[in-house]
């Protein structure tokens, strides 16, 4: 979803197909904990073996005859190099205390991160962001005044009894919070309608990132390291090198990749994982566009029963999908400053006006920031131009947003090259979907790992199909829509 506690499992669980019927850059961590949990992981159908495996425990690939970069070339020149490449497999024994390398640090990276530790694993997790961990659990806090803007993921739900119990440990620890402010629908030209019947609401307390950055804050048995842009993934004598810009960054005995998108792609399309790079290709993710903005008064939106809504999906507007009072979710009325607004838009507004993201011409800016306002202001029922100006605003893009179509599994495991995917578009589009695999994945590797590797019984989602996938423009809420069934994507749940 534009998505510390512990999670404790009493019983022997695995994952079967539903009925449809029914911190600092790297923290020093001071003490030490190591246990073992019952194990939740992923299971399919029984997958076929990745054909001609390519040894990678004798002598080490030199640059001599390593094929040239995937950076800076299309999306078919990554396409090709990634069908073409050979597939790599390791025949050295796991050893007694295996690591794992954790690529992405939002929330699927870091759950996976911390059920390795409960099954007695232990990880490092690389993450790009500069101001703190989580991915789309993204949060901007602009000094002095302060303000403070949820900037992608808004809010979360829950619906699944696993991940019930991890939001429990989080609000228990004041991390988490029930939203109590009105959230609706919002249709063109001002009429607002609440959502009565939906399930509660969940924000972190200061914030999604600062929800991010405390998730890892108990373990001892995982490493951290931010900001840092893994760029290459190399196998050599059993392991995994990883490494930045030609930095090496560590040796590890499996990899997880939890993140996506086009620098996802081109780590993948040289790495010896064809199947784990094809599987990660068929992924169609939408781009969207988040405008910050601050106002010194507060906006005047539509009331029901005497409440202001301060958060509301917005309809029948080309460039606006969600619009969300921040200072009233976060602060309610402890804050006398102004009022900080994320406005989200659309799919299609996103697709319409896409650019690359590390570089957005000011012209686009300008050109998307006026048409979001506006949007706003015909959202709001007001007239051309009478929007009061912002005292601040920012702008950025989602390039990689959220996903469109989904394989509907848990995770995806190449056993021979010991990697595996996580995220949340493997189920969903939500935090608890990310959630969900992240577990998943982390089980499945430690199951994998205390059956001495043996990898013909763990090969999962390498060849499985993608379906389309619906939700709101910004993300899946489960629970507070009604159930479609449907026999395109399947659904899983755990059963003892």
């Amino acid at each position: 979803m534009l998505c510390s506690a512990h999670f404790n499992l009493t019983a022997s669980l695995f994952l079967q197909p539903l009925n449809p019927a029914t911190l600092s850059s790297k923290p020093t961590f001071i003490h030490t904990l190591r246990r073992t949990s019952p194990t939740t992981t992923c299971s399919s159908p029984s997958e076929p073996k990745p054909r001609k495996p390519l040894p990678m425990d004798g002598k080490k690939p030199t640059s001599k005859f390593r094929k040239k970069s995937a950076y800076g070339t299309s999306r078919r020149s990554i396409l090709k190099k990634t069908l073409r490449q050979e597939q790599v497999t390791f025949s050295t024994p796991v050893p007694d205390d295996p690591v794992v390398g954790i690529i992405g640090g939002g929330m699927a990276g870091l759950l996976c991160a911390l059920n390795l530790e409960k099954r007695g694993v232990r990880s490092t997790v690389f993450d790009t962001g500069v101001h703190g961990l989580g991915g789309r659990m993204g949060t901007r806090v602009i000094d002095p005044q302060p303000l403070i803007f949820d900037h992608a993921a808004q809010f979360f739900s829950v619906s699944d009894p696993r991940f019930a119990e991890l939001v429990q440990g989080w609000s228990d620890g004041g991390l988490v919070q029930q939203w109590q402010g009105t959230v609706g629908e919002l249709e063109h030209g001002g009429q607002f309608l609440p959502l009565t019947s939906s399930p509660p609401k969940y924000v972190a307390t200061n914030g999604m990132r600062f929800l991010a950055d405390s998730i890892l804050s108990q373990t001892s048995m995982v490493d951290v390291m931010r900001p840092c842009w893994i760029s290459k993934l190399e196998p050599y004598n059993g392991m995994w090198y990883l490494s930045e810009n030609g930095k090496p960054k560590g040796k590890f005995d499996a990899i997880v990749i939890a993140h996506n998108g086009k620098c996802a792609n081109r780590l993948l399309a040289l790495s010896g994982l064809p199947l784990i790079a094809k599987q990660m290709k068929r992924l169609e993710l939408s781009s969207i566009w988040a405008l910050l903005a601050a106002f010194d008064d507060p906006l005047l939106v539509p009331e029901r029963d005497g409440l202001s809504f301060e958060g509301a999906f917005v309809k029948g507007v080309d460039s606006v999908s969600w619009m969300a009072n921040n200072t009233k979710k976060l602060l309610g009325s402890n804050s006398d400053g102004p009022d900080c607004w994320t406005f989200l838009s659309t799919a299609a507004y996103g697709k319409h006006n896409k650019v690359p993201q590390e570089n957005i011409p000011n012209a686009t800016a300008e050109r998307v920031k006026a048409g979001m306002l506006e949007g706003v202001e015909d959202a709001l029922g007001l007239t051309r131009g009478s929007l009061q100006k912002p005292s601040y605003t920012r702008l950025q893009l989602w390039g990689a947003a959220l996903p469109t179509n989904t394989p509907g599994i848990p995770c995806i495991f190449d056993p021979y090259g010991r990697a595996g995917i996580c995220g949340d578009w493997l189920l969903g589009s939500s935090m608890e979907s990310a959630a969900l695999s992240g577990m998943a994945l982390a089980n499945h590797i430690a199951d994998y790992f205390q059956n001495l590797g043996v990898p013909d019984e763990f090969a999962v989602g390498l060849h499985t199909e993608f379906q389309p996938l619906e939700g709101h423009d910004i993300g899946q809420f489960p629970g507070m829509e009604s159930r479609k069934q449907s026999n395109q994507v399947k659904e899983y749940q755990l059963t003892t």
